[in-house]
């Protein structure tokens, strides 16, 4: 009987030795000098190193500092577009591409110590709460918030939270007191920047990025042009970085018939995938014309491709970008992500628009403003001189490969705002905040016009105004009495635009700097 109780309790009582043996082990190695850190052969080197650093270091580091200098140092060894996002940057980096956010839904800016409300979105949680352009935040919750130095980090932190969440906030309005309770709300982030006839029959679309919402504001903006009795179009991509890569295929089906290749995309790991269009466009027909420069990259330049590969339309402009490499995002267990480039993207006749970044990440970054002091950023040379490589289109055009998209008609780089003077009251804000307050003290006056078009006819910048902006310039150190005639001229047209913003965001933005614009002028020379 004993003999059998024994063979029971054996096996339990060997487990318990050899656990203890092995607690007394890392005891009595803790405790001998250089102790206490993975041996090799238990993992990577670099886990290796993070151990020696946590646990021997003379000086306290923040562990999740030293991991992200290590991650960003094995990225650098990559390309320029592979990345690492912090856990704590994440939800912003999403949501741009996502196309809303929870918030409350206004635009603000902070001047003089103090959060001003520039811009209430109509239908959103503020406008239902009764705040107004012009409002002051003094507190938010429990937290004052004027004159404590916040900056626009702080009070989006504040302001933001999940839907049907609530938010208190007390505000000055005319030296008045106000409180209000916000209901938060999904806040659309547009990526339609505006839409518009330029005349009885050619259309306008500004689109400034590829979100999750892109192909859907597109497809509303131009059936509403095509009822106004639209027949031509000018597609605004400049500066238009890029985003997702499916909405830039979904609008290259408007434009392109049959079941015609828009882009493929391949990697090493990573097999061959074919994007064609699927279905009948909306706009198979019409003229097009496609303005870009080099601020239009990667999803911008994948639809810029597709339609330069076929022939379908014009491309008026300068050199885009040239990121013609796919990136996919991966979670972290920590709640940060890595976006890794996994493949390149080529337009129908076999193009890879990347340009070489062979020179380093500085190089790379650096090469747009390279342009800037290149007046002539001309149009790629014969490929026997540079290695660019030479497709010929059906209609027998000839498009490069390499470098980004080039033009089928170029524009020079507009100089005007590298005016010194201008430059600065761009940089610093004056012209924004002049706008703002110019529309907070005149709502009555600018209430008569009932949109931009009638705004830019009937405003003039008359020598009260242009008093008034003197005199505001003058707080921010600028004098604008030294401006050539042409840079008065581009200072006033600015001015008008700031103030159209003001009233009508970005939709009066473009349409009053549109009549201007040489990029739109010489579109429409082009379209008759």
């Amino acid at each position: 009987m004993e003999r059998k109780k024994l063979e029971v309790w054996l096996p339990l009582l060997f487990s318990l030795t050899m656990a203890l043996g092995i607690w007394l082990g890392y005891r009595l190695r803790d405790a001998m000098p250089g102790g206490g850190h993975t041996r090799a052969g238990s993992g990577s080197v670099l886990r290796e190193v993070m151990e020696l650093i946590r646990n021997r270091y003379v000086d306290s580091v923040e562990p999740e500092v030293l991991s992200e200098e290590a991650i960003g140092s094995m990225l650098d060894m990559l390309d320029p577009h592979s990345s690492f996002i912090p856990a704590r940057e994440l939800a912003a980096v999403n949501e741009d591409l996502a196309g809303a956010f929870e918030g409350i839904g206004i635009e603000f800016n902070i001047f003089d110590d103090t959060v001003h409300v520039i811009t209430v979105f109509p239908g959103g949680p503020s406008e239902k709460a009764g705040l107004q352009p012009g409002d002051h935040f003094l507190q938010v919750g429990d937290s004052l918030v004027a004159g404590r130095g916040i900056d626009g980090d702080g009070i989006r932190s504040l302001l933001r939270g999940p839907s049907s969440s609530q938010v208190s906030v007390t505000l000055l309005r005319a030296q008045q007191r106000i409180s209000a309770n916000i209901t938060r709300g999904e806040i659309p982030l547009h990526s339609l920047d505006a839409s518009y006839l330029l005349d009885d029959s050619t259309g306008y679309i500004r689109i400034n990025k590829f979100s999750e919402t892109t192909y859907e504001e597109f497809m509303e903006a131009l059936e509403t042009l095509q009822k106004k009795g639209m027949r031509q179009l000018v597609l605004d991509l400049r500066d238009n970085g890029g985003g997702i890569l499916e909405e830039a295929v979904e609008m290259a089906d408007e434009f392109l018939p049959g079941d015609r290749r828009i882009v493929y995309t391949e990697g090493l790991h990573v097999p061959k995938r074919e994007y064609t269009c699927r279905r009948n466009g909306l706009f198979e027909k019409g003229r097009l014309l496609l303005l870009m420069d080099e601020g239009s990259a990667s999803a911008s330049e994948v639809l810029a491709g597709a339609l330069q590969d076929w022939d379908r339309g014009t491309i008026l402009g300068r050199r885009s970008f040239g990121k013609g490499l796919v990136q996919e995002q991966y979670p972290l267990s920590d709640g940060s992500a890595l976006r890794l480039t996994v493949a390149r993207y080529y337009t129908p006749l076999g193009r890879s628009i990347q340009k070489s970044y062979q020179a380093g990440k500085d190089a790379y970054r650096h090469e747009v403003m390279d342009r800037y002091e290149d007046a002539a950023d001309s149009l790629p040379v014969p490929a026997d001189t540079t290695g660019q490589q030479v497709f010929v289109t059906a209609g027998g055009k000839r498009v490069f490969g390499g470098g980004g998209i080039s033009p089928d008609v170029q524009l020079p780089i507009d100089r005007s705002l590298s005016d010194s003077l201008l430059a600065r009251l761009v940089q610093r804000g004056t012209l924004s905040r002049f706008a703002y307050r110019y529309q907070t003290t005149h709502r009555a006056s600018l209430s008569r016009y009932a949109d931009p078009a009638a705004f830019y006819v009937s405003f003039q910048v008359d020598a009260s105004v242009w008093d008034a902006f003197r005199n505001f310039a003058r707080k921010d150190s600028i004098e604008i009495n030294s401006l050539s005639a042409a840079g008065e001229a581009q200072l006033s047209r600015l001015l008008k635009a700031h103030i159209a913003r003001q009233l009508w965001r970005t939709q009066g933005w473009f349409e009053v700097m549109n009549k201007e614009d040489p990029y739109i002028l010489k579109a429409r020379e082009l379209l008759r």
